[in-house]
């Protein structure tokens, strides 16, 4: 068996074992491995297995649980999903899924960056604005999330003017 049959196998059973975080950690083999195409799968794999556990989750009216290591990695797959949302220009999309991952954990530091995530597409900001406004990256590097969760003093005045707002 080749390099190429046994990385597919093992990303084979990953799928089937419905294990998101074991794509995760296939992750970097599948960059050096596969083609192109082959890898556009990959991802769409685990955005397919992330989307199941996300309507488990909402059915069972539950929150995913950051220290569990598949619910982990379910919210870090529909974080990059909606990102790519946000990256793409579809704001509307990306804000949906900011609103909803927002609440969907019991992680409050996750919850309350995806705020600033989702207020920053409700006003219509572009990725590239947010990124250069609101976040602040080299904290969120120093951080070592997966997910945006520093913010400059302009997140503080966007969110205060939020509350104005609907209030």
């Amino acid at each position: 068996m080749n390099k190429v049959e046994k990385l597919k196998a093992e990303v084979l059973k990953a799928q089937q074992s419905d294990d998101i975080a074991s794509l995760y950690i296939l992750e970097q083999r599948a960059h050096e491995t596969f083609d192109e195409d082959t890898l556009n799968g990959f991802y769409a794999n685990i955005l397919d297995l992330a989307l199941e556990k996300l309507t488990d989750t909402l059915e069972a009216h539950r929150v995913m649980d950051m220290n569990e290591v598949q619910d982990f990695a379910t919210i870090r797959a529909l974080y990059e999903y909606a990102i790519e949302h946000y990256s793409a220009g579809a704001v509307a999309d990306a804000s949906a899924l900011f609103e909803v991952l927002s609440g969907l954990t019991n992680d409050t530091n996750f919850s309350s960056a995806l705020k600033f995530h989702w207020i920053a597409t409700k006003e219509n900001l572009s990725l590239d604005d947010f990124l250069a406004n609101i976040a602040d990256i080299d904290a969120t590097e120093a951080a070592g999330t997966f997910y945006i969760s520093c913010f400059n003093k302009e997140a503080q005045k966007l969110l205060d003017k939020t509350q104005e707002e609907s209030s």
